[in-house]
């Protein structure tokens, strides 16, 4: 007699309902990290095939909100290391802008570029071809596997991590829409909102 072997769905795996992919409800309770998630994502990437640059990609989908796409086709004529700033091209639309770039950003940047001085595009494959979307995508998710997070993730995350760490800290929802690059501001107020101190500390008054 033949024995059926069940195998339970991997940690990643993401639930899917008749018709297509499941709510992301439906595998996690939140779309954002925690800074302290983000910490353990620098970790995970500093004992990596490719520390230096998973390091980078990291920490600047995190500090600038870049989406995946905009991470991926960061070019080296948009950093400027001289002035330590970096020109963000905004996909779906958005509001450029110039960030600044943080003691720690540019230590990465400039090993990076000494490792590859010719290159067009900063984050590039094993291969030495820049970073697919897909190539980031499934990266980021190794690293959420290796920091032991305890849900799966996704690169738009580590975006949303950037909104509502700088509403935490309470700055202005106009300033946060210029940063984010967000064209209207109804898509701004929802990391306010939910950062609201008047909120959350509504029953200590």
């Amino acid at each position: 007699m033949n024995t059926v072997i069940q195998l339970r769905p991997s940690r990643s795996e993401k639930p899917t309902v008749r018709g297509g992919r499941a709510k992301n409800a439906d595998y996690r309770q939140r779309e954002y990290l925690t800074e302290a998630e983000i910490d353990k994502l620098m970790a995970a990437a500093s004992e990596s095939r490719n520390p230096g640059r998973d390091r980078l990609l990291v920490l600047m989908a995190f500090r600038h909100a870049l989406r995946v796409s905009e991470l991926v086709d960061l070019r080296w004529q948009q950093v400027h290391l001289d002035t330590a700033t970096v020109d963000i091209r905004r996909a779906k639309n958005g509001t450029p802008g110039i960030h600044g770039l943080q003691g720690d950003e540019l230590r990465l940047l400039r090993a990076l570029r000494r490792e590859y001085p010719h290159a067009d595009f900063v984050f590039l494959s094993e291969r030495k071809a820049p970073l697919s979307v897909d190539g980031a995508q499934k990266l980021i998710e190794r690293l959420g596997v290796a920091a032991n997070l305890p849900f799966p993730i996704h690169a738009h995350m580590l975006r949303h991590a950037a909104g509502y760490a700088l509403a935490a800290r309470g700055v202005d929802t106009r300033t946060l829409q210029a940063f984010m690059g967000h064209r209207s501001i109804a898509n701004t107020v929802v990391y306010t909102a939910v950062a609201d101190k008047r909120i959350r500390n509504i029953w200590g008054k």
